[in-house]
């Protein structure tokens, strides 16, 4: 669907995969910004970002690294870019059922394929890799319109003939699930946030709390280290706690030098792990 020279527009911070997909496929990524603490995008940046080279856009709702959860008056811009520019959304919706309501607040997955006029406009990546917690199973889908499913059913084929037929079996299994595994599945992380976020926040982390997702992503300027590789290989050596550094979610690592990214899928014995060894680093 793209061809050399056509550009796809990606939010910064970005899923590492996203800008090199763009490129082996012969686009140039142009980035538009997510700013901190609320994660929300400029308008006018957006638009200027549009141009009649635009192929694509990509989202991922919620975000990962942020946790940010586009609300329905920012899709439905993006929508309008897109039938304006003639411009297909891939929306990435692998954390769909993760999400914390909070009061005041317009906490919902809302698809870009439910944005009117964008139906055969869009191409919804899904997996069962977090909903059902099988990261390492690899299996996934789209959903589109059927001209845009045959050009993918082609690349597919080519790429990797199709995925076991036994986990698509699980997979279509999972599907059918009732509404109180996802209650639950919600609950859970909420719980884990809860639980992990204070902590770094009382060890001198600047937190920023997702509202969706299982990711923290912090500011580390306050502990004076060069940037953020330093202070993950420092963290790993000498407290035992992982994370990533954020200057991978960057087009330009520089923008990214003073975050890191911390994850919370973890059962609660090594979170309260973390949190304890967490105190000695501040200590």
């Amino acid at each position: 669907t793209v061809d050399p020279g056509e550009e796809v527009i990606v939010f910064e911070p970005f899923y590492e995969n996203y800008a090199p997909d763009a490129i082996l496929s012969d686009a140039r990524p142009r980035y538009v910004p997510l700013r901190a603490p609320d994660w929300t995008f400029d308008a006018a940046e957006l638009r200027a970002a549009f141009n009649p080279k635009t192929r694509a856009i990509i989202i991922c709702n919620p975000n990962n690294p942020t946790g940010k959860v586009f609300t329905r008056d920012e899709m439905e811009f993006i929508g309008e870019l897109c039938r304006e520019f003639d411009a297909l959304c891939f929306t990435d919706e692998i954390y769909e059922h993760i999400l914390y309501p909070r009061e005041g607040a317009e906490i919902e997955h809302i698809s870009m394929a439910q944005i009117q006029g964008m139906r055969d406009r869009t191409v919804i990546v899904n997996s069962m890799s977090k909903t059902y917690s099988v990261t390492g199973w690899r299996v996934g889908y789209c959903i589109a319109s059927p001209q845009i499913t045959s050009a993918i059913r082609k690349v597919h084929d080519f790429l990797t003939v199709g995925a076991a037929a036994p986990l698509q079996s699980a997979g279509a299994y999972a599907l059918s699930l009732p509404p109180a595994y996802y209650d639950q599945l919600q609950a859970d992380y909420r719980a884990r946030r809860d639980l992990i976020l204070p902590e770094l926040e009382k060890a001198g982390f600047g937190t920023f709390s997702p509202d969706g997702a299982y990711y923290i992503m912090t500011d580390i300027s306050g502990f004076g280290f060069k940037d953020d590789v330093e202070f993950t290989r420092h963290l790993i050596r000498e407290v035992g706690v992982a994370c990533v550094p954020g200057s991978s979610f960057y087009s330009v690592p520089a923008l990214g030098s003073q975050q890191v990214r911390f994850c919370f899928c973890k059962k609660d014995e090594t979170l309260l792990l973390a949190a304890e060894r967490l105190k000695k680093f501040r200590g």
